[in-house]
């Protein structure tokens, strides 16, 4: 495909699923309708199904499309200070990052009882998939060079973590509001840095062994998002 094609395709997607996430953010996800979301991008409805082939499909693009931008962040953050790819710096920054992304936050992580219909779509499985995968080489990486605690399972940190982070998500609407968004990073990343990091602080030298792994991971896990948001614009 030409470069020029592939950039029209490209500002095509981008300005389909901005309509997706105003339409999502307005009305919520069980009102979204494909002419709604053509008529307020202004293309025909056939357009939007050259990219995805069901609303569900393109419920999950727009969530896809913010953490793609996530987790670019992320493999950013760590080729400056290699000290970013420590789970509790990683865990804060994707709590903080989709915190201020609210259509990722609501397609991905709260609103699971409005979006159960879409749990089960080959292309939420299929990035559920790569983020396991993702994750676990990750941790794998942390272990190999000691930037986890002694003994533990990773299958068992895996879990935990994650319950820990979705915790913190899911306390919002219940809780009153007491404490920052910034304020609330920090606490998860305490209780995940003494819950699962060593006690004595690695070396600098430790995490940059490990970054290289940890970035390819991450990498690729962000392109998978990619292809899952642009559909054919990403060919």
């Amino acid at each position: 495909m030409a470069l020029s094609q592939r950039a029209d395709l490209r500002q095509r997607a981008d300005t389909i699923l901005d309509a997706v996430a105003a339409l999502v953010m307005s009305d919520g996800a069980r009102r979204l309708r494909i002419e709604e979301v053509a008529g307020r991008a202004g293309v025909g409805k056939g357009t939007v199904y050259l990219h995805w082939s069901s609303r569900e499909h393109l419920l999950i693009a727009a969530g896809a499309r913010e953490a793609a931008t996530m987790y670019d962040e992320v493999v950013a953050a760590i080729r400056a200070d290699p000290g970013e790819a420590a789970l509790s710096r990683y865990l804060r920054r994707h709590f903080n990052a989709t915190a201020r992304r609210p259509i990722l936050n609501r397609i991905f992580v709260t609103d699971t009882a409005e979006l159960a219909y879409v749990a089960n779509h080959p292309a939420r499985a299929a990035l559920a998939a790569s983020k396991r995968a993702a994750v676990r080489e990750y941790l794998k990486a942390l272990q190999a060079g000691r930037l986890l605690r002694p003994g533990l399972d990773l299958d068992e940190i895996d879990y935990a973590a994650e319950a820990i982070a979705y915790g913190f998500f899911a306390a919002e609407p219940l809780l009153p509001a007491r404490l920052s968004l910034e304020q609330r990073a920090d606490q998860l990343a305490e209780v995940l840095h003494r819950s699962f990091e060593p006690v004595r602080a690695p070396s600098a030298e430790r995490y940059e062994a490990a970054a290289s792994q940890v970035i390819d991971a991450f990498q690729r896990l962000a392109d998978d998002f990619r292809r899952t948001a642009y559909g054919t614009a990403a060919d």
